[in-house]
């Protein structure tokens, strides 16, 4: 027992020393192996190290290629014979021996001159003014022609017989325009003063010449024959002066007058504000 006892107090000691060294090993490994969550990111840093060196090198070789590598052939540059030609300075022209005999002439041009530029002018005008008395010509025999159908169309009194002998001896503005009114639908018919066919200054000059009131065959006599009055004041029976044309007043801004060729004795509004209202008589 004794022996037993000796033996089991050796083994224990050993027991627990090795249980301590067990202990000490895993405590030493723990510290010189960080756990697993450590050590991936220093696997990854040297990873990319590597890599990073190796491209480096790489670049670094590439720029150390020999210069010459790149250098081109001659052939691939060769002077053309113009470029040598440029660089030697060495040229020549051979010019044929007639060279020297050709003549220069200038071009031949000719301009006009301010005499003929004046002459054309003249011309020119010339010309307008034949066409306008050709124009005239033609208006004056149209118009006698006219005045010839015109008078063989008419047989009954005219201004100088109303002026002889009056047909209505008492005057007013409304008796006027009765009168001018019936002439509504005559022709126009220019120089004409008669029933037969009226301008517009004849056909004033005809209806006052039965009232024994001489006019001028004339719009620009016949309102300087009366008295302007304001246009508010305006009666039937006034004339409506206008630069080259009159006729009656017809009330409420309109005129009776014998318009132009081609047309007749007509009532219509006014159609311009550049007139005067004249009354005869006063």
């Amino acid at each position: 027992m004794a022996a037993s006892g000796n033996k089991l107090s050796r083994r224990a000691p050993n027991s627990a020393s090795t249980t301590i060294d067990t202990q000490h090993a895993e405590l030493s490994h723990y510290r010189a192996s960080p756990p697993h969550s450590t050590r991936r990111p220093r696997r990854r840093g040297a990873l990319a190290n590597v890599v990073f060196m190796t491209l480096a090198g790489g670049l670094v070789t590439t720029m150390a290629i020999p210069a010459y590598a790149f250098a081109p052939t001659e052939d691939q540059h060769s002077a053309t014979a113009t470029t040598q030609l440029t660089e030697s300075g060495a040229q020549s022209v051979q010019v044929a021996a007639q060279a020297a005999t050709v003549s220069v002439a200038r071009d031949g041009f000719t301009a006009t001159t301010p005499e003929e530029l004046a002459a054309a002018a003249a011309a020119a005008a010339a010309a307008v003014v034949a066409a306008e008395a050709v124009a005239a010509e033609e208006r004056r025999q149209a118009a006698a022609a006219a005045m010839t159908t015109y008078a063989a169309s008419y047989t009954g009194p005219s201004t100088a017989d109303f002026l002889a002998a009056p047909a209505y001896p008492s005057f007013d503005l409304a008796s006027v325009y009765g009168v001018a009114l019936q002439y509504e639908g005559v022709p126009y018919v220019y120089g004409g003063a008669t029933p037969a066919g009226f301008d517009c200054s004849g056909f004033v000059m005809y209806v006052y010449a039965q009232f024994g009131i001489s006019l001028p065959h004339s719009s620009t006599g016949q309102g300087a024959a009366g008295t302007q009055i304001p246009v508010s004041e305006a009666q039937p029976g006034d004339l409506v002066i206008m630069d080259g044309h009159d006729g009656f007043y017809a009330g409420n801004g309109n005129i009776l007058h014998a318009p132009y060729e081609g047309a007749s004795v007509r009532v219509q509004p006014i159609w311009t504000s550049s007139y005067t209202i004249v009354r005869l008589g006063i």
